[in-house]
């Protein structure tokens, strides 16, 4: 913990930093870790920190995301959860729901969690928001003529989501690369590939992609998920123009654990990328 209050102070002055532990930002909130896995025996903890000037609120729940074929993540309604979703609200439990931070003065979440007896095996998950809670803005007197018609003033609220999973008996999971090509569009182009699963959890881990005589990867990812709800996804990172041309062509694909796992290899494949 001590290790994540200095590097939270080292960004916030401006140094480059080297996290081993993966970091969200939006707007002025940092939060780290960004995924957390509990086995039901003991919690964790997470770390937020504000590196915005002025002091801010953040209100902390919990919510349902499905991902889909697309590598997205679609907010579920509590009402159209299904049994195991709901059965992950109910698990996960953390304090304070509410926190006010100030300026680089780091705050921890703890998070911890409560396995009914029998709970059938599986992997539970919810995600945890960190939304901004905006200032009341002050009351103006408005000195335009009636005349000038209605105003509407819009405030950006920002939030971090981080999936958070409770693991329930022996479970286990594999991943295979599928097909890899690259595309453009109005955004620029892109890097996609296939990934498919099979198990009874998600798998997590990094990519990197390398041209065969090239010692450094053309292309490296870091936390590319695939959830028990969907077999096969689609990855799709966007590049740089001159990184796409050099994807092109004959590439090995791999895709390994987390580093903090210790990084083995889930799966490696050769492919030619069109």
């Amino acid at each position: 913990m001590l290790r994540l209050f200095k590097a939270f102070r080292l960004l916030a002055a401006g140094a480059l930093v080297l996290f081993s532990v993966p970091v969200h930002a939006a707007g002025d909130l940092l939060v780290a870790p960004t995924r957390l896995v509990l086995d039901g025996s003991r919690g964790t903890e997470v770390v937020l920190n504000n590196i915005g000037a002025e002091p801010a609120t953040y209100r902390i729940s919990l919510e349902i995301k499905r991902m889909t074929a697309a590598g997205g993540l679609e907010e579920i309604a509590e009402a159209d959860a299904s049994e195991a979703e709901k059965a992950a609200l109910d698990m996960i439990a953390f304090s304070p729901r509410r926190v006010t931070l100030p300026p680089n003065q780091p705050q921890v979440v703890r998070v911890g969690v409560r396995v009914p007896e029998g709970a059938p095996p599986g992997e539970y998950r919810a995600h945890m928001l960190f939304r901004a809670v905006p200032d009341p803005a002050p009351a103006t007197a408005d000195a335009r003529p009636a005349s000038a018609g209605v105003s509407i003033a819009l405030t950006p609220i920002y939030g971090i989501t981080i999936p958070v999973i409770v693991r329930v008996g022996d479970l286990g999971a594999e991943a295979a690369i599928g097909a890899a090509w690259v595309s453009e569009d109005d955004e620029g182009p892109a890097f996609h590939f296939d990934l498919k699963r099979t198990g009874n959890r998600s798998v997590y881990g990094d990519i990197e992609v390398i041209r065969p005589g090239v010692a450094e990867p053309l292309l490296v990812a870091r936390g590319i998920a695939v959830y028990p709800e969907v077999a096969e996804r689609q990855v799709s990172l966007r590049v740089p123009g001159e990184v796409a041309a050099k994807l092109k062509g004959p590439v090995r694909i791999r895709y390994s654990e987390d580093r903090e796992l210790g990084g083995g290899t889930i799966d490696e494949a050769e492919r030619v990328v069109k």
